[in-house]
C-alpha cells in the first residue's frame, strides 16, 4: 500500500510509520508513505492534480 502524505502531515506520518513498524505490521503488509516532494507535487497543488497523480501511481 502506498499512501500520499500531505505536506502538513509529514511529521505525523513519520510517527505513525514508526509505530506500524514497531508493531511488526510491515512484515505482513507492505506500506510505503510518499511525500508531495517525492511525487514532484507543489504544496499548493489542487485537489484535482493530487487525485490525478495518486490515481496514476496507484
Amino acid at each position: 500500500m502506498i499512501f500520499l502524505i500531505d505536506h502538513n502531515l509529514e511529521g505525523h506520518a513519520l510517527i505513525l510509520l514508526g509505530n506500524i513498524a514497531n508493531q511488526g505490521w510491515l512484515e505482513l503488509i507492505p506500506i510505503r508513505f510518499v511525500t508531495f516532494k517525492e511525487m514532484e507535487l507543489s504544496i499548493d497543488s489542487s485537489d484535482r492534480m493530487v487525485w490525478r497523480i495518486a490515481q496514476a501511481n496507484q
